[in-house]
């Protein structure tokens, strides 16, 4: 079986940022199957590279996470023109599989089948347009109506659709209730993420001995609503908590957030660039807890954010303030704690258990990581898409 994996935001450990596709071309190649990969990147021209046996070619598209909304349209469909003019590399490919977003990945597919005749999987983990309709990017009627029509016709017209939480399965059988929709949710690395013991070089590289560490590591996107994460700085700060807040990774309002958290006049808070893996383990090392943070927004409840499975496997207490499936998984394992998304102040009563009673915070803690181990693993989620790609070819 020879896999094409179409992902346009593919990258490496070394790279750092999301490696849910890496994950799972790894997977893939541990059961035999030859992956090939077409990405994106920063380089002014085509090239390819083996990587740990993984074939990938990077067109030239350049895609960052600073990018206003415009910037990222242009961005997705040179992407597209991009795998289109270089189908040549599509010779004995068994099948295809399709990462979104954004969902012009989904045309790709659509091209590929049609011209191509190569059958695709197609991987939803955020539901276009659906999510930049309901935040505002997206107001035009005719073109809302025209990208619900494109969303429909690629569920239609794929193998089967893998969706990364249960809401999004959901979402898509209310539309297709005849699809097979399968759910395969973000990784969980519990090798390379562990429950350690705080690095006393790490403590005082960061500053922060002796004080009850909250950390965010992740985009700084507009959906990600982080004013929020800094208004409850400024309440704990308020309250004298001995808690310090971290906040780690690039994105369109990184400027926004530091000329907040002057105003705000934090002295609790740290900004931390972007880091690769290695940097968010030493980050999670100090940490105590992991705060995932969203705009109010109700799509954004049926995410499944990277953060999150970090977060877990590194046996960090989870903090979270929008609702949805991730909520009430929380809430049953014991393993984190739910914020009012209206009132930031909520953390000051929401945390004290945790600061007062130590062996609570531990608790919850190895529940984290007990539920990255049995649910989340890399064995688990790689064994979960190879099935997935052995019932599709056989």
């Amino acid at each position: 079986m020879k896999v094409l994996i179409l992902h346009q935001h593919f990258n490496t450990p070394q790279q750092g940022g999301a490696i849910r596709s890496y994950y799972l071309a790894k997977s893939l190649l541990e059961k035999g199957i030859e992956v090939t990969i077409i990405t994106g990147s920063d380089s002014r021209q085509y090239r390819k590279e083996l990587f740990e046996g993984i074939l990938i070619h990077y067109l030239p598209v350049a895609y960052y996470n600073r990018f206003g909304f415009m910037a990222r349209t242009r961005s997705f469909f040179k992407y597209l023109f991009g795998v289109m003019y270089h189908s040549e590399i599509l010779h004995d490919i068994t099948i295809c599989y399709v990462i979104s977003t954004p969902l012009t990945t989904g045309l790709a597919g659509l091209w590929i089948k049609w011209r191509h005749k190569i059958r695709f999987i197609f991987e939803v983990g955020d539901l276009w347009p659906e999510a930049p309709i309901q935040l505002g990017y997206i107001k035009n009627y005719f073109l809302k109506k025209a990208l619900y029509k494109l969303e429909k016709l690629i569920y239609q017209q794929s193998e089967s659709v893998v969706a990364l939480s249960p809401r999004i399965r959901n979402a898509i059988e209310e539309k297709l209730p005849d699809k097979k929709i399968v759910v395969i949710t973000n990784i969980s690395d519990v090798d390379f993420y562990c429950q350690e013991s705080k690095s006393e070089v790490l403590l005082r590289k960061y500053d922060v001995r002796e004080k009850f560490v909250i950390s965010y590591i992740g985009t700084l996107g507009f959906a990600n609503g982080l004013e929020y994460f800094l208004e409850c700085a400024h309440a704990c700060q308020q309250a004298d908590l001995t808690i310090q807040f971290i906040l780690c990774g690039e994105g369109a309002m990184l400027q926004v957030l530091k000329q907040r958290a002057q105003r705000l006049n934090l002295q609790n808070f740290l900004l931390v660039p972007f880091q690769n893996r290695h940097g968010v383990r030493e980050i999670l090392n100090v940490s105590d807890a992991v705060f995932v943070c969203y705009r109010h927004v109700s799509i954004l409840e049926t995410g499944s954010p990277n953060k999150y499975f970090d977060g877990l496997a590194s046996g960090k207490l989870i903090i979270m303030n929008f609702g949805g499936w991730i909520k009430e998984e929380v809430e049953n394992n014991q393993c984190g704690i739910f914020l009012d998304p209206k009132h930031p102040s909520d953390i000051v009563q929401k945390i004290d258990p945790f600061l007062q009673q130590r062996e609570l915070l531990l608790q919850f803690q190895r529940n984290a990581r007990q539920l990255a181990e049995t649910t989340y693993s890399r064995k688990i989620i790689g064994e979960k898409i190879f099935t997935l790609f052995a019932e599709t070819v056989k």
